[in-house]
């Protein structure tokens, strides 16, 4: 009797790793949500590397999301139905929502900044789950960009120690901090949503609480209660990022309410944080003023003294691209009411090569002085480290 050939091994993005029998997972188990529920994540399918799927951080990762279908990629940075698909446009917080990637960071490269930190570190993710309107990070890597972690952090603290060993202790204070050096290492992700998944964020504050010549940053519009038990011990820097209310109900999706992540100040600080803010973006907008302006009393009003007594800000006015201003057309277009405003912007070309628009030079001048005179009048004890 005549046998039809043997199908094709699977390919693309349906197919399901021969890891599943390594990992102990070879039958599809029914779909079940995440323990707790949590409402920014509900994986259900992971796209990963071999090497990270097996790590034991990735074995870790992939066991919080029993329900989750494991989809083999040769790389975490070319998944085609993924990245720099349009399609994904129509269904941005679902990608963000229910997609985790997996991959194994190749480079270790720490870059000169100047402003948010001295240093940006190599990151331990890519994306987030987030769906800020403004973000630039899908800019970068094409679409909804849900999280990427990387399963090799201890490499990364590794190009870390070696890079902060060769520094020595830092000559002179700067913008940055008046003692240490300052690593960014969230530039492309949030390191307080991360933690829900791995933890790849507790190792990095590990790893810099044993220094004493740098101190890890990141910025997060999430409070994550479980950093609270890190014991940072004043080497590592959250920036909560804020913005009037009205502003981060249109823009800032998905994220912690701004008042949450005012509250949580204390909070952070008593756990051994140093506890900074970022004023960011700051939008131009009809009343943006008034609002940045009730803002800034109400952290004056809540915040303890021993926060105030260290805090300090930076302000960055807000940057877009023609690129996501299209794409929000698709999933959020009430937000490109007041990002896109072309009467007021101009082209930029940004550190990393990218073609952006800001502010006019001098719309941006003007609103940088009237919102550093209003933190003078409102919040007079927060320090401005830069504006940009």
């Amino acid at each position: 009797m005549h046998r039809p050939p043997p199908p094709p091994p699977p390919d693309g993005p349906d197919a399901l790793f021969g890891l599943q029998e390594l990992l102990g997972t070879t039958e599809e188990p029914e779909p079940r949500p995440e323990p707790g529920g949590h409402e920014l994540l509900d994986v259900t399918e992971i796209h990963a590397e071999p090497a990270a799927a097996l790590s034991p951080r990735g074995r870790a990762i992939i066991s919080r999301f029993p329900g989750a279908r494991l989809i083999e990629v040769g790389s975490h940075w070319n998944i085609p139905h993924l990245h720099g698909n349009e399609g994904n446009a129509d269904r941005w917080v679902r990608v963000k929502r229910q997609t985790l990637v997996l991959g194994v960071r190749k480079s270790f490269d720490v870059r000169p900044n100047g402003r948010s930190a001295d240093w940006i570190a190599p990151g331990a993710s890519n994306g987030c789950a987030m769906a800020c309107a403004y973000c630039y990070v899908p800019r970068r890597k094409g679409y909804a960009n849900p999280i990427t972690l990387f399963t090799n952090v201890e490499e990364i603290i590794g190009a870390l120690d070696r890079h902060i060993d060769g520094l020595g202790p830092k000559p002179e204070p700067n913008q940055c901090d008046p003692d240490r050096w300052v690593y960014d290492i969230g530039e492309n992700g949030d390191c307080s949503v991360d933690a829900l998944i791995g933890d790849g964020t507790a190792a990095l504050v590990h790893a810099f609480r044993r220094r004493t010549t740098a101190k890890a940053s990141f910025a997060t519009k999430y409070v994550n209660p479980e950093l609270l038990g890190l014991d940072p011990r004043g080497a590592t820097r959250i920036r909560f990022s804020v913005m009037p209310p009205a502003d981060s109900r249109l823009l800032d999706i998905r994220t912690s309410p701004v008042a949450d992540r005012i509250a949580a100040a204390g909070d952070f600080l008593a756990a051994g944080y140093e506890v900074h803010f970022n004023l960011s973006p700051v939008v131009v907008r009809p009343g943006w003023e008034a609002d940045w302006a009730e803002l800034l009393r109400h952290m004056d009003d809540v915040l303890p003294p021993a926060v105030k007594a260290q805090a300090a800000a930076e302000v960055i006015m807000l940057t877009h691209n023609r690129e996501l201003h299209e794409v929000n057309r698709t999933w959020h277009p009430r937000a490109e009411d007041v990002l896109w405003q072309p009467a007021l912007q101009q082209a930029k070309r940004s550190q990393n090569g990218a073609r952006n628009v800001r502010y006019r030079n001098e719309v941006k001048r003007e609103s940088v002085a009237r919102l550093t005179a209003l933190i003078g009048t409102h919040a007079p004890w927060l320090r401005v480290r830069y504006a940009f």
